[in-house]
């Protein structure tokens, strides 16, 4: 992917902060939750979302094991080798050991050294952060957005 569309997509996303977090939604200023943030900036920097998005409920099917987040994102987005340096890509956590990934965050180009994550989350919003050990650690996968013409 062209590095001015990694820019882009940090920027983009960056345009995001201070929006409030609301479960399933995807408006800039309005409300998002991590979803919502991944949907909006793609919907900036590329077009059109490849699919609707279903509803789901915060727990994004805990209770059957299904990886669907997961799923979902290896169906539009390419997934690449672990490397938290890499601006604009795209990072999903499982929150606990066992349980299903349910998190997503865009890498942000660092502050202070440390890369960052633009994301969103209950009682925060979405928010700017280092990738810190802790967050780091709870990375599952990473993938990168498609070029824009292919």
């Amino acid at each position: 992917m062209p590095c001015n569309q990694n820019a882009k997509i940090v920027r983009v996303a960056r345009d995001w902060i201070g929006t409030p977090y609301r479960h399933q939604r995807s408006t800039k200023g309005q409300g998002a939750d991590c979803l919502g943030l991944l949907r909006g900036v793609w919907r900036e920097v590329l077009g059109a979302e490849p699919e609707a998005a279903p509803s789901y409920t915060a727990d994004w099917s805990e209770q059957s094991g299904e990886e669907r987040l997961w799923q979902a994102a290896a169906r539009h987005l390419r997934p690449v080798e672990v490397q938290p340096d890499r601006a604009g890509d795209v990072v999903l956590f499982r929150m606990r050991g066992t349980a299903v990934a349910k998190h997503l965050a865009i890498l942000g180009d660092g502050r202070d050294g440390f890369p960052t994550l633009i994301h969103s989350y209950s009682g925060t919003g979405v928010v700017e952060t280092p990738l810190t050990p802790a967050w780091a650690r709870r990375i599952v996968a990473q993938f990168e957005f498609p070029d824009r013409r292919g």
